[in-house]
């Protein structure tokens, strides 16, 4: 098997960034991913004592489609986010620090509109990220499954509404499902697989227009009796990995 791609997503429900190598450590996420986050002001989110909250306490693809048509990039070495969307003058400021975060909340109110609850806030909080799931991990998606279900449905998908760090080929399709409790190599890092990934209504979003055009949960479940797609694994053993390196399955 190989890596044919990676990514992180440094805001919470906005674009990736394509890496070609990346250092993982035991226990946490790929660097910089999903570490920031515009939360509701009506979401339980507390900064003083970071918690897992439900992805809908967020700007995100499952609750605001349009978050799609933001183009974000993040220089982890100066520091500075850059936002970008039609209609809406770009800012860049630096995250990490109080009056960035609030000039950078302030644009993404104002990208939300009606759709922004309360008083939004942009969070950085040291040594958390705003993950899907309650574990930090990596999630990873065989190609061969997105393309058999392409198959099944008669249209191609953006593998990118998914939203993985680790797309790799040479697997058969759904077979990534049998590695639930075992152990994989990836590049010199090893991983332990603890589930499935479940998708959920961001997968609707086509990321192109912003609209939802794919009921992708309800097609798996109709073909497959299942609404997964992908699997979700903790970081057992730091490493590195990169386009290219071989996945393998113990």
């Amino acid at each position: 098997m190989r890596v044919e791609h990676l990514y992180r997503y440094p805001v919470k429900g906005l674009t990736p960034e394509a890496l070609d190598e990346i250092a993982v450590e035991a226990g946490q996420c790929i660097p910089h991913d999903r570490r920031f986050a515009l939360a509701q002001g009506d979401a339980p989110f507390d900064p003083a004592a970071p918690k897992f909250v439900p992805k809908y306490n967020f700007a995100c693809m499952a609750a605001h489609p349009r978050v799609v048509l933001i183009r974000a990039g993040f220089d982890a070495h100066d520091q500075l986010l850059v936002l970008s969307a039609p209609g809406q003058a770009p800012i860049q400021a630096d995250p990490t620090t109080p009056a960035g975060r609030a000039a950078i909340a302030a644009w993404l109110t104002e990208f939300l509109g009606e759709e922004a609850r309360g008083t939004p806030l942009f969070h950085d909080v040291p040594g958390h990220n705003f993950t899907d799931q309650v574990k930090k991990g990596v999630s990873l998606i065989n190609l061969n499954s997105l393309r058999e279900f392409e198959q099944k449905i008669g249209r191609k998908l953006d593998p990118l509404r998914f939203r993985a760090n680790v797309y790799f080929s040479g697997l058969p399709a759904w077979a990534e499902f049998g590695w639930v409790g075992q152990d994989v190599l990836l590049g010199s890092a090893r991983l332990n697989v603890f589930k499935r990934t479940v998708r959920c209504p961001a997968t609707k979003v086509n990321l192109d227009t912003g609209e939802r055009d794919c009921d992708v949960p309800a097609l798996l479940f109709e073909h497959y009796g299942h609404r997964d797609l992908g699997v979700h694994a903790v970081v057992t053993e730091g490493g590195r990995f990169a386009v290219g390196d071989a996945l393998e399955a113990l």
